[in-house]
């Protein structure tokens, strides 16, 4: 058994590798195998550090794991990078001559432009086929929600196969690429939104006698509810809302107070700040300020702590001039 995915009228078979061995990789090797997609042993998974809880993770489901990616990239077709934005070139620089013409080179890093993997690319070999997504967590689960964008060496059934493997853990649309920064701040960093409000809405139900346990189920239903309404239905998500709140009753109450504390504002102010930052992850990215030795040995927040990872400081300040110099407020996300 192995990755099977239906292109045209062919049934194409291929092995999957992830450089990187993170939250994402872990979510998606967990909802591919879910869905029946992929089989573990033909999933390679690398990272130079082999404590992380997600290396256990995937170990213990089956997928090889090395701490090499020449290796990972050399057993695989479909090559998901699953790195930080900051580490993609240097990664690119390690793999390169490795690239051969069957390899599928799939970004998830945040920022990290097609072109800019592709002129690293173009250094090692003509053509290389390189495509971006964003997803989020939720694939654990098979509810994902994934858009992608085309590279340019990238033929038609790339795109088809990446779609199917992607629409098998949740959503998944193509779109122009310059949109996928503004999907990371929308749905890239929504669940992080939901766990939030979850946790908020919880407390709430803690402080009015609800045991916490209750309370959590009772919100987490209540927006899982919510959610399958607004996707089963053709009205505006501001009709459904209106459908609650009787006249006088306690829900427009409720309300009252989450517009008086700018709940709205709160929220599309947070959609803003993450897709500034992404945009500044990728000026980062094309810094290259830290050195490949000091990624190779370490994971990416030991390397900032570190004296030597100073410069990223430096390079996170230069991007907020770049990309938002009338929004110093949210430099911090």
């Amino acid at each position: 058994v192995c990755v099977c995915v239906c292109v045209g009228s062919f049934d194409v078979e291929m092995s999957v590798g992830f450089i990187g061995a993170g939250q994402l990789a872990h979510a998606l090797v967990k909802g591919f195998t879910a869905a029946g997609v992929i089989a573990t042993h033909k999933i390679t998974a690398s990272s130079p550090d082999t404590d992380l809880p997600t290396v256990s993770g995937l170990r213990k489901m089956g997928v090889n794991f090395t701490t090499s990616n020449k290796e990972t990239t050399g057993k695989s077709d479909v090559l998901f990078l699953a790195v930080k934005p900051h580490i993609i070139p240097f990664v690119l620089d390690e793999i390169g001559p490795e690239i051969e013409d069957r390899h599928l080179i799939v970004s998830c890093a945040a920022g990290v432009t097609i072109s800019s993997i592709e002129k690293k690319l173009l250094q090692y070999r003509p053509g290389p086929r390189v495509m971006r997504c964003m997803t989020n967590t939720p694939v654990v689960v098979r509810e994902g929600a994934t858009v992608y964008a085309t590279g340019t060496h990238a033929e038609v059934e790339d795109g088809k196969l990446l779609e199917q493997l992607m629409a098998s853990v949740g959503f998944c649309t193509e779109v122009e690429e310059d949109l996928i920064d503004a999907v990371t701040g929308l749905s890239g960093s929504g669940p992080a939104y939901a766990f939030t409000a979850l946790d908020a809405l919880a407390d709430g139900g803690v402080k009015m006698g609800l045991p916490r346990r209750l309370a959590v189920r009772l919100g987490a239903q209540a927006l899982l509810g919510a959610a399958k309404m607004l996707l089963d239905s053709e009205q505006h998500p501001g009709q459904l809302k209106d459908n609650v709140c009787s006249p006088g009753g306690a829900t427009i109450h409720a309300l009252h107070f989450l517009e008086s504390g700018g709940f709205r504002s709160l929220l599309i102010n947070a959609v803003e700040a993450s897709c500034i930052r992404t945009r500044e992850l990728q000026f980062l990215a094309d810094q290259e300020r830290i050195s490949p030795a000091a990624i190779k040995k370490t994971t990416l927040d030991k390397v900032l702590q570190q004296p030597g990872g100073s410069g990223l400081g430096a390079g996170s300040r230069s991007g907020i001039s770049l990309f938002n110099k009338s929004n110093s407020g949210v430099k911090k996300n």
